[in-house]
């Protein structure tokens, strides 16, 4: 098989939320089939849940508000492509979208992060999304405003004669000409940009409550006066800086904010990973407080069932946010869960362990594949990287085994083979002598096969 070249960067950017159109289940499953192999059963699920959102956007406002979203729980051993499935559908999801680990969270009254914050990030998520379409409407105008804001800077002078004034006009054109040409690009010019304080940044950040210290951050910086401090960039970069605090002033941020409140509201998705973390067994289960496992789940529950949640943008509700969960299980069953906690997860989809075949085309298929990737590394060494089909069968053959013998860690597993697999080359490379490596099956056989033969070196070394 001949080196796989890598893909195009350059992709079609899907549309924005709320502009008339949101994609197919059938469309989101292409776009997840692109980069996860297998799994038919939770990307259809997953399809369907986004496509929800959209249908119920198109619904008569009184019935509206009773559809509330169906949460689902993906269940299915370690590597199989439940965290790659949520980084996938965030870029599709068109909405504020945003995934957290559930061992990181605490009962309220603890030290740690309380199950809300997750509400906050969301928000976040939302503000930033519509601000940067925002600014990327007032994109031209803030662009020639900058411009204008840059001459001033390269011609200081203010004329005061009405001859003077002609001339200042002509020598501002000419000037003007030879920046958008890029003939300046290279000069450097003295901008005031505002300044931020660094140190009470990080005193607030070490405080731990992130909602206690973003208050504290914004109360602070109202009663203080603002800053500025002096750079000198180059032209190219202050026309860059320059256009950022223009399309700033120029965007309503009450506008922004109401928007992104509606979205999140709306169209949310939180995407909970790692959930069985967070339970315990039936025969563990102690009297006492429980501060990372039952009580997280205890004041994670009012939020999947739609409570109302304050931020620093006001208060936002969970109702009709989209709760997608992920986990192992492997210690635990979902009927571990509270049983309230169970019924706000009606839908389960359980993902199967991955064997050879699916090695294989993982291996090769998707369009960041490992293949690819390590193609495009040796690429840069001037250096053409070649894997035989048999070297891939092979591969993916000996990752199996090492899973089915050891512990099994899924796709995880061709990470670890593959790095051992070319270990020598890469540690070699550059060398003038080589321009092209060639990987057959006997080489992968000669290189793996004491570990893979080798229960104890495989649980240390792969």
């Amino acid at each position: 098989m001949k080196a796989i070249p890598l893909p195009d960067s350059d992709r079609k950017l899907r549309p924005r939320e709320g502009s008339g159109r949101s994609l197919t289940p059938a469309e989101v499953v292409r776009e997840l089939d692109r980069y996860v192999i297998g799994q038919d059963k939770a990307k259809k699920a997953v399809a369907i849940a986004l496509r929800n959102r959209w249908r119920r956007s198109r619904v008569e406002a009184g019935l509206r508000e009773e559809i509330l979203p169906n949460n689902i729980i993906l269940i299915g051993p370690t590597g199989v492509g439940k965290t790659e499935i949520a980084r996938r559908l965030a870029r599709l999801a068109q909405a504020p979208f945003v995934k957290v680990e559930a061992s990181k969270y605490t009962e309220v009254g603890y030290v740690g992060r309380d199950c809300e914050s997750m509400i906050r990030d969301l928000v976040q998520v939302g503000v930033n999304m519509v601000q940067e379409e925002m600014s990327a409407d007032v994109a031209v105008r803030a662009a020639e405003l900058a411009e204008e804001r840059l001459l001033d800077i390269l011609l200081p002078l203010k004329p005061t004669t009405e001859q003077e004034k002609a001339k200042a006009r002509e020598s501002r054109e000419k000037m003007r000409s030879k920046l958008l040409a890029g003939q300046l690009d290279e000069r450097e010019v003295e901008v005031k940009t505002p300044s931020r304080t660094a140190a009470l940044d990080g005193i607030l950040a070490s405080m731990g409550n992130d909602e206690l210290a973003s208050g504290l951050q914004e109360m602070l910086a109202s009663s203080m006066p603002k800053q500025t401090r002096r750079r000198k960039v180059k032209v190219k970069d202050a026309r860059r800086v320059l256009a950022q605090e223009e399309a700033e002033k120029l965007v309503d941020m009450d506008a922004v904010v109401a928007e992104a409140k509606r979205r999140t509201e709306e169209a949310g998705i939180v995407f909970i990973d790692e959930i069985d973390k967070i339970v315990s067994a039936g025969e563990t289960r102690t009297s006492g407080p429980d501060v990372s496992q039952e009580g997280v789940q205890r004041d994670l529950l009012p939020i999947v069932e739609g409570s109302t949640v304050f931020t620093k943008y006001g208060l936002v509700r969970t109702d009709h946010i989209l709760f997608i969960a992920a986990g192992a299980f492997h210690k635990v069953k979902p009927s571990d869960m509270i049983p309230e906690m169970q019924g706000r997860f009606p839908i389960r989809v359980e993902l199967h362990s991955l064997g050879r075949d699916d090695f294989r085309r993982i291996l090769t298929e998707p369009e960041n594949s490992l293949i690819r990737q390590y193609t495009g590394l040796v690429e840069t060494e001037n250096v053409e990287l070649e894997f035989g089909d048999d070297a891939v069968a092979e591969i993916a053959a000996i990752a199996a085994d090492v899973n089915e013998n050891t512990e099994n860690i899924g796709a995880r597993r061709l990470h670890t083979v593959m790095t051992y697999l070319l270990e020598d080359h890469l540690f070699r490379l550059p060398d003038k002598e080589t321009r092209k490596i060639s990987i057959a099956a006997p080489d992968v056989r000669e290189k793996l096969k004491d570990i893979a033969e080798s229960r104890d070196l495989s649980q240390y070394i792969l």
